[in-house]
């Protein structure tokens, strides 16, 4: 199975570290993605991390990993609540998806409760922090070494 893990973040994360810091810290997307290539480095992984306001790009991206990829990562961000289309692109991938999200999305408003990626994800992390994408990423090789 390929080691090939495809990191994706949907709308706003590009403004991560300087919007709302209260609920989504103080830390970049740059800095998100330096500790991910870090973390896959010494999990034996490789990834390719992506980041678009553009629903039709994370759409592409799914499309992608299809055919080259051991695993997902995805923090749909608001897209995680509206995107029927990004579900739909999930359901057409054969491997496991982690969902992240770095704010607790249960204690935040009504409409952050339901997930349309949840319905397709192997697992959910959630209020973790930026370190939600490192387990993601652990989570992932375990995952990928239990099928080779």
């Amino acid at each position: 199975m390929s080691r090939l893990v495809y990191v994706l973040n949907g709308p706003n994360l590009n403004l991560l570290g300087k919007r709302q810091p209260q609920i989504y810290g103080s830390e970049t997307l740059a800095d998100v993605e330096a500790a991910c290539r870090t973390l896959a480095g010494e999990l034996g992984l490789e990834i390719r991390f992506h980041q678009s306001n553009r629903e039709y790009e994370i759409i592409d991206w799914i499309h992608e990993a299809r055919e080259t990829a051991g695993g997902i990562v995805i923090n749909p961000a608001a897209f995680t609540h509206t995107s029927v289309a990004i579900l739909d692109a999930l359901n057409a991938f054969d491997a496991p998806v982690i969902e992240v999200h770095i704010s607790n999305v249960h204690k935040r408003e009504a409409f952050r409760h339901h997930s349309y990626v949840s319905l397709r994800a192997d697992g959910v992390i959630a209020g973790l922090g930026t370190q939600g994408y490192g387990l993601a990423l652990r989570r992932l090789a375990h995952l990928i070494d239990a099928k080779a």
